[in-house]
């Protein structure tokens, strides 16, 4: 008879010797995310068999305004064998170890793909005037997998977190990948990456090379003031897109926290023409993952292409890592050519990946009447209220 799992919190070096392990582990389940998420508290936890280690997550805990209750999320996880035909032995012990906690509702993210669509299709659903998301064209893979994890979470009592356009309040639910392997896992090269992006992609890089643009990755002891001229460029992307910027403490914390744990977890890249920034973008990696975290660009000279030019550098640099995969991370689902979002998944399109439909994030109440408040609170502040 197979023993009860047990779960019990751990610590920040038995979370990372287990997260070393793995191949495929998000950025956000590394215990270094707690250090940089610091309005949570972090706490790791981990699974355990006749005492093996066989599981972990990271789960940031957030209180309730005025009460010393708390959501417990888990961002993109937990770290499971979500392959397992009764989730219950893994999820079960997990919320009573919550519950001990004063936890009163749990949100998690797992890393299940549930379908993939090629970069062909989407083009292609974007041009046809009869198809508006996603949704609308035919993947090129489902995963039975994430299907039956979706009905096994639905018996179990967890509420799927469904958003319109797939941005939820948490992580993404679709998100763009490129991927670094054959279909047979071997590694693809740079040519062969070259080949999969479109015309338009493979042009703009030359002409980025052709116009003199230089990219780097920026050497650890220059990072200080690396960090000060990408975030003031970051701030002129914020202003002219139309989105909140993240102070430059948070970057200065996200670096500190991720570099220390890993000296390859965490890398900022600069594209210049002439001395001037044109470009810089983050990338993240976990294993065989890469992710472009962070992006910024200059208004004046987009002509030289120096986003196009990071975004190689960083592929390439994913490339030489040994990478599986570089995720350039969240799209909407529209295809809809009017639709002000569809232009972020045309230009992630251009590089010959694919959209990848994660099963999304999913909440189980423990104290329900707290739930139900902290839900009305969450939807007040969503509108304004």
């Amino acid at each position: 008879m197979t023993r009860p799992l047990v779960v019990r919190t751990i610590t920040a070096a038995e979370h990372l010797d287990f997260v070393r392990s793995r191949r495929d582990v998000s950025f956000l389940q590394v215990p270094a995310w707690g250090e940089v998420k610091s309005d949570w508290r972090p706490e790791s936890i981990g699974w355990f068999r006749d005492d093996v280690q066989v599981g972990a997550a990271l789960v940031l805990h957030r209180q309730v305004p005025r009460i010393r209750r708390y959501l417990a999320y888990l961002p993109e996880g937990p770290v499971i064998d979500w392959e397992d035909e009764d989730l219950a032995t893994w999820l079960t012990p997990l919320t009573a170890h919550l519950a001990k906690h004063k936890a009163f509702g749990v949100r998690m993210g797992p890393p299940v793909v549930i379908r993939r669509w090629d970069a062909a299709s989407v083009k292609e659903g974007i041009a046809d005037e009869s198809v508006r998301s996603l949704g609308d064209l035919p993947p090129r893979t489902r995963e039975s997998s994430g299907a039956a994890v979706a009905s096994q979470l639905r018996r179990l009592g967890w509420r799927e977190q469904r958003v319109e356009g797939g941005f939820a309040a948490g992580q993404p639910r679709f998100n763009f990948q490129i991927p670094l392997r054959d279909d047979e896992g071997k590694p693809r090269t740079e040519d062969d990456v070259l080949r999969g992006m479109n015309q338009l992609w493979r042009r703009n890089i030359k002409k980025a090379a052709k116009e003199g643009v230089l990219t780097r990755r920026v050497p650890h002891d220059e990072l200080d003031a690396a960090l000060d001229r990408f975030h003031e460029l970051y701030v002129h992307t914020a202003r002219r897109d139309h989105f909140t910027p993240r102070p430059l403490s948070y970057f200065r914390t996200m670096f500190r926290a991720l570099g220390a744990e890993d000296p390859d977890r965490i890398a900022l890249f600069t594209a210049e023409h002439a001395g001037d920034l044109v470009a810089a973008t983050v990338l993240v990696q976990v294993g065989g993952h890469a992710w472009y975290s962070y992006g910024a660009s200059s208004t004046e000279k987009r002509e030289v292409r120096g986003s196009n030019a990071a975004q190689w550098e960083m592929i390439r640099h994913a490339l030489a890592q040994g990478a599986d995969v570089y995720d350039l991370r969240g799209i909407t689902d529209t295809l809809d050519a009017h639709d002000s979002h569809v232009g972020l998944i045309q230009f992630k399109v251009g590089t010959g990946g694919e959209a990848v439909e994660h099963v999304g994030e999913w909440d189980l109440p423990v104290n329900r009447l707290l739930y139900r408040a902290f839900s009305v609170y969450m939807a007040r502040r969503a509108g304004g209220g």
